[in-house]
């Protein structure tokens, strides 16, 4: 018999760490605002479950181990009856009024979520989410704002192409001003608690230090091009981006206000060799007072987040989207690669929930199910003492962002 066979189970139910997992309560350090009510159905579902487009999100996705996962959750939730299926479960949730399905599903006495931060730039939100204020009936903390860059300074550059006489390096420099002025502003906001960048997507995360404004002025004589024949601006010029990255970068890095990276995991607008943060070193390196969090566990880049963290003083972790999209034994391998290098005053949660309460839900559930798995084994197997687990769920969980984002909260251990 192994050492491991050997010694007495030291996690069980009942436990510490068990009541910390399921329990402890948490701060959601990265989401999105849920529909209003009037738009409920706006979305194909299965986004819920998988980051693809088309035919790949509405007839693939549901035959991933990930989605009959959520299926068997979900119906502990919305009864189902004998057929728990992903078709059934949608044709039972239509039924319910959509109050009584947020109500379900966001429930803080049921996801010990005390406090959510909420990327409101995510595309369409104006059109068709509710606002952030809305959200506080389902967390005993006010919600707070992370401003999304490229959406800040695409509504700057949407005003100014408007009367602009000529595309320069005067008009540039107009640009930085109020786009770097505008950050500041909204540092200043009690409600703002960082920025998020999705340079990922755009350019990707090979992000130049040094500045080239020949370029700048060019991408920028680009934008006003397509602005001119459209009407609208989609930054997605690597000059100008960069550009625009090192303006948050710094601002951050003045204001104390971390700024959050999309990483990894994303839908096929991405270019996925560019989505690693290992391209990031050189401006983390060059930006030593900017806090950079790597978002969405940096899927499936997380040994080299892990590195990364640990090497620099000014990066953090967050271990969130994969819960739902990745499968069970995934996720435990993916929580057992964040803690591999990681140090755990470093790593923090969230759902990346978004459109729909079932994502909050999902992400909080099993994010909470897979660190009593992994870290109760690591007990088992005598690597870790139960005070020390039960630590490392308290700070990722709750007090690393609340230390992190500067919010001053005590964790609400009431409901």
């Amino acid at each position: 018999m192994s050492e491991s066979q050997s010694k007495e189970p030291q996690a069980f139910e009942g436990s510490k760490l068990h009541s910390a997992c399921f329990l402890y309560p948490a701060i959601d350090n990265h989401a999105h605002p849920l529909l209003a009510e009037e738009h409920r159905d706006k979305f194909a579902l299965e986004g819920l479950i998988s980051e693809a487009q088309g035919p790949a999100l509405t007839e693939d996705s549901v035959h991933t181990l990930a989605c009959l996962r959520a299926v068997r959750q979900l119906s502990k939730i919305v009864d189902l009856g004998s057929e728990k299926t992903w078709e059934s479960y949608k044709a039972a949730r239509s039924k319910l009024p959509y109050r009584d399905l947020c109500q379900r599903f966001m429930d803080k006495k049921a996801t010990k979520t005390q406090c959510i931060f909420l990327d409101d730039g995510l595309g369409n939100v104006d059109e068709f989410a509710e606002g952030c204020e809305w959200h506080d009936q389902f967390t005993s903390s006010p919600t707070k704002r992370i401003v999304r860059v490229e959406i800040v300074a695409e509504g700057i550059l949407t005003s100014m192409l408007q009367s602009a006489q000529a595309v320069n390096h005067d008009l540039l420099n107009t640009f930085s001003r109020s786009f770097e002025e505008s950050l500041t502003s909204s540092a200043n906001d009690s409600l703002v608690v960082g920025y998020k960048s999705i340079a990922c997507y755009r350019t990707g995360l090979d992000i130049t230090v040094s500045e080239d404004v020949q370029g700048a002025v060019a991408c920028l004589a680009e934008v006003n091009h397509s602005f001119t024949e459209s009407g609208k601006i989609r930054l997605a010029h690597k000059a100008l981006n960069d550009h625009i990255v090192r303006i948050a970068l710094k601002v951050s890095g003045e204001c104390g206000k971390p700024i959050q990276f999309h990483t990894g995991l994303g839908d096929n607008d991405l270019s996925l060799n560019h989505a690693s943060p290992a391209h990031l070193q050189p401006v983390i390196k060059a930006f030593p007072k900017t806090p950079f969090v790597l978002l969405h566990s940096a899927y499936p880049f997380t040994r080299e987040a892990g590195y990364l963290t640990a090497v620099y003083s000014n990066v953090w972790l967050d271990f969130g989207e994969v819960f739902p999209f990745v499968s069970a034994a995934g996720q435990r391998s993916i929580i057992q690669q964040v803690l591999e290098l990681a140090p755990t005053n470093k790593i923090l949660w969230s759902t990346d929930g978004h459109w729909w309460p079932e994502s909050f839900y999902l992400g909080c559930l099993q994010a909470r199910e897979v660190l009593w798995q992994v870290l109760s084994d690591y007990l088992r197997r005598g690597e870790l003492s139960e005070d020390e687990a039960v630590l490392i769920v308290q700070n990722a969980l709750f007090h690393n962002a609340n230390k992190l984002y500067k919010l001053a909260l005590e964790p609400n251990l009431t409901e």
